[in-house]
């Protein structure tokens, strides 16, 4: 072989070699901006997306915002991806931004889930098993529905309850506090088998070892049987391909989130740490996770991201 094809050869495998580790998504891309509403199976879900993309080379940011204001933020792209997208409790929150085409509803993260107002097991045994009969029992409720955030689509639901004169429930209140301040009230009422009504979801570590009761008669009010999506503004997956991949993949369940969310709550560890913790002891879920997922810079990501880990 003459010594001219020879280096052509090697400078034809230098280039193929450098081509495969070019980067799997522009420079825009690196910066991944998440928005967190601060519940807790979001911020597990959020804990486990950013501490991959962090082992992939990226940076992700995470933002507490409101239900409102996390989608205007991604209509003005200020914000990339929500994990948290409740169906079809949020339909109304989401709807116009679906309309415009300004959001985007990439995949169901999570299905089997639980939404709606509850009441301790005991209080349903005493027969309020449905909305409507809650307004007989006014001074043993206090005429008060305790639920969390302001601004969370289950508050807004609950208040429509309220205000819709057939549930017969004027003067009633809704107690907004937050998730933790609402688990407080309940624990410390169900102590003493007082009678409490909240909203409760499923999966949830603390709910789930409570007793308790979803309430029927709900109607369309988006209450009951639930579904979680990925959201990202218009066009992002196109843009970002590669985060895009990942976050198609990433698919979770109810007892992943539980144990996550139970390290969160009960442990007071923060969501990366929840996350990394449960990623170890379950290494085999990023196997699917990161099929056809690169890192930033074009290398294996399952290789990168069990690397991190340790694993």
């Amino acid at each position: 072989m003459s010594m001219r094809k020879t280096v052509l050869l090697g400078a034809l495998a230098l280039g193929l070699a450098a081509g495969s580790a070019q980067a799997a998504d522009p420079e825009s891309c690196k910066a991944v901006r998440f928005s967190d509403v601060g519940w807790t199976d979001i911020q597990a879900t959020t804990g486990v997306a950013t501490t991959i993309l962090k082992a992939l080379g990226y940076e992700p940011d995470v933002q507490v915002l409101s239900v409102p204001v996390t989608y205007q933020s991604l209509k003005n792209k200020d914000i990339d991806v929500f994990l948290g997208n409740w169906m079809p409790s949020m339909a109304a929150d989401v709807q116009p931004f679906l309309d415009d085409k300004s959001v985007e509803q990439l995949v169901t993260n999570l299905e089997g889930a639980g939404y709606g107002i509850v009441v301790p097991q005991y209080v349903a045994d005493a027969g309020v098993t449905e909305l409507s009969q809650l307004s007989e029992h006014k001074d043993q409720f206090e005429g008060k529905i305790y639920g969390i955030e302001p601004g969370n689509d289950g508050n807004r639901i609950v208040q429509g309850m309220i205000d819709d004169p057939a549930n017969k429930l004027e003067g009633w209140e809704l107690v907004e506090s937050s998730e933790q301040g609402m688990l407080a009230q309940a624990e410390k009422t169900m102590k003493s088998e007082g009678w409490i009504a909240f909203l409760g979801w499923t999966p949830h570590p603390v709910m789930g070892e409570m007793k308790l009761y979803y309430l029927g008669g709900m109607g369309d009010s988006g209450f009951g049987a639930a579904t979680v999506l990925t959201n990202v503004r218009a066009g992002y997956a196109t843009e970002c391909p590669n985060v895009g991949k990942l976050l198609s993949n990433l698919k979770f369940d109810l007892a992943s989130e539980g144990v996550m969310m139970d390290s969160i709550l009960s442990q007071g560890k923060d969501a990366e740490a929840a996350a990394t913790e449960y990623l170890k002891g379950n290494p085999g879920l990023l196997d699917a996770w990161l099929a056809g997922v690169t890192t930033f810079d074009g290398q294996d990501g399952l290789a990168a991201v069990k690397s991190s880990l340790g694993v």
